[in-house]
């Protein structure tokens, strides 16, 4: 068995400290240490674990009162135990070792714990996936060659090119050492009919001729609902139009626009009398935009 010194780790001088206490240390060292605020720091990485783990045992009384029998049956119901001092080059080490236990209950001598190395991977989904947030399934390659299924739950609003950090699906750890972590990068990826860059989402916005010359009132849909806007007379294709607050949310709750691009889509086949019409406009209309392009 791997013992470690849980009141230490949670920064606690004595085993003489209510519930209330111990959470309270509990809330200071996780925000301490919390990976998000050390990244790259796997010391950091480590130590939350432990944090995590001590609070486990120490937060319940039961739990604390075996674990305080076990600790002082091995070392003695003295404050140094408890404190810290007197432990460099000790059997109690806080982030290596920790004590091992034989077969008859005997404290031995101490392994080189190793911890798993980290795994990092990356995965594609859609605009609509990231906004809403999905469950996906995905397969890494292990060492010995096995296909592992891991599912994924993506945050709703994550940020492309954030990462993913799956606590203890990395590499095997040795010696007892605990496993690596996998971090998956977030590669949000263009779909119809949105484009995302920031927190702004582009989308192409369809109208007819006649819509284009007269202005009109049209429907656009955004991410998550439909909203009307005006078009102005004479608008052009590749004229853009921003629709306030109705792009990209993210996790924060910071909102983008929609930006939708001007398109004037032409009519394939026409009816007779569309055709009819359109022949009298070429006759009476003095437009050409070939000419007024340069002028």
């Amino acid at each position: 068995m791997i013992l470690k010194n849980y009141y230490k780790i949670l920064d606690l001088d004595t085993s003489h400290v209510t519930i209330d206490e111990i959470k309270v240390a509990y809330r200071l060292a996780a925000k301490k240490y919390h990976p998000d605020v050390n990244l790259g720091d796997e010391l950091a990485e480590e130590k939350i674990k432990d944090i995590n783990e001590a609070y486990k045992v120490l937060s319940v009384p039961a739990s604390k009162r075996k674990y305080d029998r076990t600790w002082n049956s091995h070392f003695g119901k003295n404050e140094k135990a408890f404190s810290g001092k007197g432990e460099k080059g000790s059997i109690i080490n806080m982030f290596l070792g920790n004590v091992e236990e034989g077969k008859e209950g005997q404290v031995g001598t101490k392994r080189s714990v190793i911890r798993g190395e980290n795994i990092e991977t990356e995965i594609n989904i859609s605009v609509q996936e990231a906004f809403y947030g999905k469950e996906k399934n995905i397969s890494l390659r292990t060492v010995e060659g096995k296909i592992k299924n891991i599912a994924v739950t993506i945050p709703k609003g994550i940020r492309n090119g954030e990462k993913i950090r799956l606590i203890g699906q990395g590499k095997q750890g040795e010696n007892g050492g605990k496993n690596g972590d996998l971090l998956i990068k977030i590669n949000i990826e263009d779909s119809k009919p949105f484009k995302l860059k920031g927190c702004d989402l582009y989308t192409d916005l369809l109208l007819t001729p006649w819509e284009a010359v007269l202005g009109a009132r049209v429907n656009v849909k955004s991410i998550d609902e439909e909203t009307k806007i005006y078009i102005p007379q004479g608008i052009q294709s590749g004229e853009r139009i921003k629709i306030p607050g109705k792009g990209y949310q993210d996790s924060e709750g910071t909102r983008g626009d929609l930006i939708a691009e001007i398109k004037i889509a032409v009519p394939k086949q026409l009816s007779e009398q569309e055709k009819v019409i359109f022949e009298k406009l070429n006759k009476i209309s003095n437009f050409n935009p070939r000419i007024e392009k340069f002028t």
